[in-house]
């Protein structure tokens, strides 16, 4: 069902990889703040991925709400989730650790640590859809 406590978890990872990547920077260069769909301009794939990714999480967050009559896809599309979260983290890592121009000062920005509250998140909502699958299995022994 839709009003259960895993909906709101998923919710909030969806909104959180989806709408606060707007609000937030990943780092901050000497000209300017960038934010993920800046990198969407940038000539390395690997950059063009991260808004990608994200985007991703997001909409599959969002898809896994709607899958509620079906408990193991909705419990597979949230692992799925949170593998593309932690490839986006190991990646965001991975560039700010390469970031040219890092003789200058540069700081990384909060948006580096949205997909870790997006996997947290995520990791909720599993445990909640495993208890209501586990509840529903063991209503059925009784019949």
């Amino acid at each position: 069902m839709i009003q259960r406590i895993q909906t709101i978890y998923l919710l909030l990872a969806s909104i959180i990889s989806g709408v606060l990547i707007f609000v937030f920077n990943l780092w901050k260069s000497i000209e300017k703040n960038i934010f993920a769909f800046d990198l969407l301009s940038s000539e390395s794939y690997l950059l063009k991925g991260i808004p990608i990714s994200f985007i991703v999480s997001a909409l599959l967050a969002f898809v896994a709400i709607f899958i509620f009559k079906n408990r193991k896809l909705q419990f597979v599309i949230g692992r799925l989730t949170i593998l593309i979260n932690l490839i986006l983290l190991g990646v965001l890592i991975y560039v700010s650790l390469t970031l040219p121009g890092e003789a200058a000062v540069s700081e990384k920005g909060i948006g580096m640590f949205i997909p870790i509250l997006a996997i947290l998140l995520l990791v909720l909502a599993n445990k909640a859809i495993k208890k209501d699958e586990d509840l529903v299995k063991s209503a059925d022994r009784l019949r």
